[in-house]
């Protein structure tokens, strides 16, 4: 069983339910991935994820990480990759798998940028941090990041937004 536990800073619009959200893009996240088992399992599973500005992201990004900026999405993984498929087949318990961290401002640039629904980038990004929360790294080469980026494709289809990487060209006359 996954258990989501979220909440949002008050800079984030009321009117969504980021809870609800973040809950739907963590299922669909681990539904869609090498680590689905995790689900059906009879240990609760659970993932932390906070909504929060852009001040408290770029300190925790340059804490852990030593880039004083804050990003789109931080991810704190608490179970080693290694370890998750033996976890999965425990009879019962709680893991704590980790934690997910999004920037407001940076959210917001980023789906004006997009020109698409801040709700939609912010499940993106929540289905990407749950990843790296089950070992799937785009850092390490071309062929994990492909890798990564077809599992997010499958879990934000399956909550019906579209592919977030696919190359739009721009049409223009040819007497432009």
């Amino acid at each position: 069983m996954i258990l989501v536990e979220a909440d949002a800073g008050e800079e984030w619009d009321s009117r969504i339910g980021w809870p609800e959200l973040a809950e739907r893009a963590v299922l669909s996240a681990v539904a869609s991935s090498r680590q689905a088992a995790l689900a059906e399992s009879d240990l609760t599973v659970e993932v932390s994820v906070k909504f929060t500005d852009d001040d408290e992201v770029k300190a925790l990004n340059t804490g852990y990480r030593g880039k004083e900026k804050p990003t789109n999405v931080l991810s704190f993984p608490m179970v080693d990759g290694d370890l998750l498929e033996s976890i999965g087949a425990a009879d019962g318990g709680e893991v704590l798998l980790g934690d997910i961290v999004l920037a407001h401002g940076v959210c917001v640039a980023e789906a004006a940028d997009k020109g698409i629904a801040v709700e939609t980038h912010a499940a993106h990004l929540v289905v990407h941090g749950t990843l790296h929360l089950l070992g799937y790294d785009h850092e390490t080469g071309e062929e994990d990041a492909e890798a990564m980026e077809a599992v997010e494709r499958t879990a934000l289809a399956a909550l019906g937004i579209a592919d977030p990487y696919a190359i739009t060209e721009v049409q223009t006359p040819l007497n432009a």
